[in-house]
């Protein structure tokens, strides 16, 4: 019998495009309330992008692609979008929705973003909306973006920043390994959701993949909502590692693990009766 021999970062792609497949559905339904989350930090990002109207626009890991539509609404009829993702399911989802919304100038292509296989020198402008941090080689994806843009294009990306200024997302995933037995993991290992946060590593990464003029600028992104219990709502129909970290415990050991996060959580309820929990993002841009 012959064993095939999968290296680490194909096993991680491999892991993140099931995870992605099965979630599609869920995060497109739940896009009024990402849109509404993440409404100013992807203002923020497409103007740090200096996407114009007529701009060719590259939006790498567009998931369900409502960032992609608010691209398509910048660029006009006489601009386009190709929105990517390693999912084809969620990527499906994106298709469609330009299409219910008659944006006729988005297309997209099902790539992994480390071999995205474009022409070089041929978008104006690029972005990635908390996408960049999944990627098992970012230094390598930063390049092929790079490839990809015309002289003077610009890219900006959005990433969590450190643990510390993301307690929601801490609390969880804290909780989650408890629950598993499994030991606290490096918040930075690559292809984590805060594999990018470490202050200034993204930076250098935009650097050694040959931008210049790189700024990095920090966002608040509270996420609104009635409860702490809609929070995880939100995240158990998400793609979330957290799901991942779960899939092996029986039903009532995960309900206890999802019980005690609620819990943990409620610490951000509000003196009005709502739930604001803190997350911190970093949107960077460079020339190329």
């Amino acid at each position: 019998m012959t064993t095939v021999f999968t290296p680490e970062p194909e096993r991680l792609k491999l892991a993140v495009r099931r995870q992605w497949n099965e979630a599609a559905q869920g995060w497109n339904d739940s896009t009024p309330l990402i849109r509404a989350w993440l409404r100013d930090a992807t203002e923020a990002m497409l103007a740090m992008a200096c996407i114009r109207e007529g701009a060719r626009v590259l939006d790498i890991a567009a998931g369900a692609g409502d960032q992609s539509l608010d691209i398509a609404g910048r660029v006009g009829p006489e601009g386009s979008v190709l929105a990517t993702d390693i999912s084809a399911d969620i990527l499906a989802f994106a298709s469609a929705n330009a299409m219910r919304a008659g944006h006729a100038n988005v297309e997209t292509l099902v790539a992994d973003g480390e071999e995205l296989g474009l022409e070089p020198d041929s978008f104006d402008a690029a972005v990635s909306r908390l996408g960049l941090m999944f990627f098992p080689d970012p230094l390598q994806g930063l390049r092929e973006i790079h490839r990809a843009l015309k002289p003077s294009g610009m890219l900006c990306t959005m990433v969590f920043s450190a643990p510390q200024a993301n307690p929601c997302v801490s609390a969880v995933m804290q909780t989650a390994l408890k629950h598993a037995g499994q030991e606290p993991s490096d918040p930075f290992r690559p292809g984590s959701l805060m594999s990018l946060g470490r202050p200034g590593l993204i930076d250098e990464l935009f650097r050694k993949a040959g931008f210049v003029d790189v700024a990095t600028t920090t966002v608040s992104a509270p996420f609104r909502l009635p409860s702490a219990k809609d929070y995880l709502s939100f995240i158990r129909s998400s793609a979330s590692p957290v799901l991942q970290i779960l899939s092996r415990l029986d039903d009532a050991a995960r309900e206890a693990a999802w019980a005690e996060m609620e819990e943990k959580l409620r610490v951000f309820n509000t003196a009005d009766g709502h739930w604001a929990g803190p997350n911190e993002l970093l949107l960077t841009a460079g020339q190329k």
